[in-house]
């Protein structure tokens, strides 16, 4: 694997790589450049790189609620899967949220997302809901991290 570089979203650029990483993964979600700076502004947002080349992003909602629960996503683009960069980006958002003091760490996934489901099942997430948001027709999967997983 090409060594990756995960750099934190501090720019417009960045901002624009980040979105557009989001947009391609998740067709179905696309955020105009309004949307993304909203999320900046409430999240950690984070780029992937192999060597100066875009291969993916990840988004760490910060803990909240009565059991601290976090949501780490990962997504890489993808002609850049199965070569290992979804794992680390995966590992350092994960990373990321524990040192935000997460107890619980949840994700989200696109249901027709195969790829990234079974990504997340391998890693030990179990299925906690499935829904299709209001006015939309696609269908979401929350799924979690039992609390002695590591995540792995």
């Amino acid at each position: 694997m090409t060594e990756l570089r995960l750099a934190t979203v501090d720019d417009d650029l960045m901002l624009e790589q980040w979105r557009h990483v989001h947009n391609v993964v998740v067709p179905v979600a696309a955020m105009s450049p309004a949307d993304a700076r909203e999320r900046l502004g409430r999240y950690r947002l984070e780029n992937a790189y192999a060597g100066d080349v875009l291969v993916g992003c990840s988004t760490v909602r910060p803990p909240a609620g009565a059991g601290g629960v976090a949501t780490v996503i990962a997504r890489v683009l993808p002609g850049f899967r199965r070569r290992g960069f979804g794992t680390a980006v995966y590992k350092h958002a994960l990373a990321h949220a524990r040192v935000l003091g997460a107890g619980v760490i949840e994700t989200c996934v696109l249901a027709v997302n195969e790829d990234g489901l079974r990504f997340a099942v391998r890693r030990g997430f179990t299925e906690i809901d499935r829904y299709v948001l209001d006015g939309e027709r696609d269908e979401w999967v929350d799924l979690r991290l039992p609390p002695d997983g590591t995540g792995h």
